[in-house]
């Protein structure tokens, strides 16, 4: 991971990030001293420059409905390069835009690189993969100094793990939730905010600059803090700056809704909690928690071998990165939480929500390292689904033609 270390260059803050060499290593660059987005005279070395996208973009979202994310964070969005005009490229080399983010993260030993993005860089729709794969296409490969020739001993893919650990690195460095609720700004359902006030609260620990403020419905989705760069996105410096065009966010000058992920704590009016105890149909009892504990995925098993894990939301997919739960011992058995929150058995399937509290949260059961259901630790959907479909994963039979376990994989 990445070091980030905060100093002054003359009047300005400026983040220095350190990335460990993998394999091969980014160009080292003799001078660092013009300014992305700055420059008098055209730089020739683009390895060591970024153009044309020079001005870099750190966005992140604020989703409620469906919730992502932890309650008291925001989450990543991307890292964009602009023209330092507000217009930008888009997929600039189609070549390098890479289908497997994950996997190439865990061979660069990226691991918990990758545990923190399932967690902190996910979408309200789809799964972190396709996700990932989206950002590095359409912003990542038009990153000039992360191009391949930019690297000594260049080996295919590493400059992917420098684009997600800058992203990540800098999205740590910008706690919007902290700032926000340091200036007495924090999430409500009936407070209202002066855009003003938001925006003080966060230039503030921006060097003073403008930062980026979305709105959808009067209430606040996203920020983007813009940087400049000395030297390579790889482990240049990044100085704020405002933004680069006069572009509004949407947001009205008083009546900003700041809304609660949680959703202010209402309960979902349908909840189905699982037996304590039922009989498999190998004849086995299922026990309080089995295996499930900590932290883990849940693998979808159907005629004997692995078909793809539940996501976030519950739902069954077959190509995309398996969500992180959490099993949390509670009475008889366990709940479960995904980054999207606690699961439930609602209406017949099963569901991850930040409406279902803890309170409502189904106290699941274990059949050894398999989810007990109420008929020993079978669970149907209507087919094996494929590509970017997700199945919905049922409590009971009924029509559905496929049945599948849900095992525990500790993390």
């Amino acid at each position: 991971m990445a070091s980030i270390r905060s100093l002054t260059a003359g009047s300005l803050t400026v983040l220095s990030l350190a990335q460990a060499v993998l394999g091969g290593a980014p160009k080292t660059c003799a001078s660092t001293t013009e300014l992305s987005c700055h420059n008098s005279t055209t730089v020739a070395d683009l390895c060591c420059f970024n153009y044309p996208g020079g001005s870099l973009l750190q966005t992140q979202f604020w989703d409620t409905n469906p919730a992502v994310g932890p309650d008291d964070s925001w989450t990543i969005h991307g890292l964009w390069p602009d023209h330092c005009d507000g217009t930008y490229d888009a997929t600039c080399d189609k070549s390098r835009a890479y289908t497997n983010i994950s996997d190439i993260l865990k061979s660069s030993g990226d691991n918990d690189l990758l545990t923190y993005m399932e967690t902190y860089w996910l979408p309200n729709d789809g799964t972190g993969e396709t996700f990932w794969e989206h950002e590095w296409g359409k912003h990542g490969t038009c990153v000039s100094t992360l191009e391949p020739k930019c690297f000594t001993n260049y080996q295919a893919t590493e400059e992917v793990h420098y684009y997600f650990n800058t992203t990540v690195s800098l999205f740590k460095s910008l706690p919007t939730y902290k700032w926000l609720a340091d200036a007495g700004i924090t999430p409500s359902s009936s407070k209202t905010y002066k855009l003003s006030d938001i925006q003080a609260a966060l230039s503030k620990n921006h060097n003073g600059e403008t930062v980026y403020i979305g709105c959808s419905s009067n209430a606040i989705e996203q920020v983007y803090y813009y940087f400049n760069t000395y030297g390579s996105v790889a482990n240049g410096q990044f100085v704020p700056t405002s933004p680069d065009n006069s572009g509004s966010g949407g947001c009205p000058s008083t009546g900003v809704k700041y809304l609660p992920k949680n959703g202010g704590g209402s309960t979902p009016t349908t909840t189905t909690s699982p037996p304590t105890s039922t009989t498999t149909t190998g004849g086995s009892s299922p026990t309080a928690t089995g295996t499930f504990s900590g932290k883990g995925t849940l693998n979808a098993v159907t005629g004997g071998s692995t078909k793809g894990c539940i996501i976030s939301s519950g739902k069954w997919y077959t190509t995309g990165t398996c969500a992180t739960f959490t099993a949390t011992s509670s009475g008889s058995g366990f709940t479960l939480k995904s980054s999207k929150g606690y699961c439930t058995v609602s209406g017949g399937s099963l569901t991850c929500s930040a409406s279902t509290t803890s309170a409502a949260a189904n106290v699941f059961a274990a059949d050894g390292s398999s989810l007990a259901n109420t008929a020993g630790n079978d669970w149907y959907a209507d087919s094996v689904p494929s590509g970017s479909t997700q199945g919905t994963v049922y409590s009971a039979k009924g029509s559905h033609g496929t049945t599948l376990q849900i095992q525990w994989v500790a993390a």
